[in-house]
């Protein structure tokens, strides 16, 4: 029984013992990388959530018959990952998990949903602009015409993830802010009957400006990726141009890669 004031225990045991860990011990996989893969898995999908509660690592040995030693080297790899960390008096907690996101033609709503990342929108700007030279281009669309402009913070367990600029042509679909703050644009799109069909897409690196910083809660001059995108429905049609803003120590784009026959 847990003594009165002793928290760890308590937080610890809802989030642990919903897990089912599969450690092969004849395996030639050492068990304290096993261990860490699948904390890791848990904390990727949202089964241990930022503020989550592992205990001590004499609670995690017991809990899961290893021995300190390996139970102590599977948590050291993942607080080198940024993923969990000691506090003393309370043990092991849960900070964060980075996003790896699949190159496809998907919304970052959608793949934040899937993964269990539990995904927030706040609508900064959703007003009619003229557009600028670099969007009138992608949306095939004359200089200076009007355009839906919209910008978004996206966050994932409360904490903000993406910086998400988005211009559509004027008339494609009503883009109501409440909608947007309760679903992805993408489905949106969908839903009023837009069939996406391809993308080109440009990915960098840079450092964010002191306002960017301050909206994701970096540092100035942290880094972030960028990704340029303009989607096309099935007729070949622009339908969307997106400039977004991504934290790099909370976010990394997935990459599988074939060799040609």
């Amino acid at each position: 029984m847990a003594k009165p004031g002793d928290t760890s225990r308590a937080a610890t045991a809802p989030a642990l013992d919903s897990l089912d860990f599969a450690l092969d011990r004849a395996s030639p996989v050492p068990l304290y990388y096993q261990l860490a893969r699948q904390l890791e898995e848990a904390i990727e999908h949202g089964k241990l959530a930022p503020g989550n509660l592992l205990g001590n690592e004499i609670d995690l040995s017991i809990r899961l018959g290893l021995s300190r030693p390996t139970v102590r080297q599977a948590i050291q790899t993942l607080v080198e990952k940024g993923l969990l960390v000691r506090r003393r008096g309370v043990g092991t907690q849960v900070v964060h998990s980075q996003v790896k996101r699949p190159l496809e033609l998907s919304s970052l709503y959608d793949d934040l949903e899937a993964a269990g990342q539990g995904p927030a929108t706040r609508v900064v700007r959703n007003e009619t602009v003229p557009a600028p030279a670099d969007v009138a281009a992608a949306l095939a669309v004359p200089e200076g015409s009007e355009v839906t402009a919209l910008e978004r913070l996206r966050l994932t367990h409360g904490q903000p993830v993406a910086l998400l600029s988005n211009y559509l042509p004027t008339g494609l679909l009503h883009l109501d802010s409440d909608r947007l703050e309760a679903t992805g644009l993408y489905r949106m799109l969908r839903t009023a009957g837009i069939t996406l069909h391809s993308a080109r897409q440009t990915i960098g690196a840079r450092s964010a400006t002191a306002e960017e910083a301050a909206r994701l809660d970096e540092q100035a001059g942290a880094a972030v990726l960028t990704m340029q995108r303009t989607a096309y429905d099935d007729t070949g049609r622009p339908v969307e141009y997106g400039a977004h803003i991504y934290r790099a120590s909370r976010y990394a784009f997935d990459f599988r890669l074939l060799v040609r026959p």
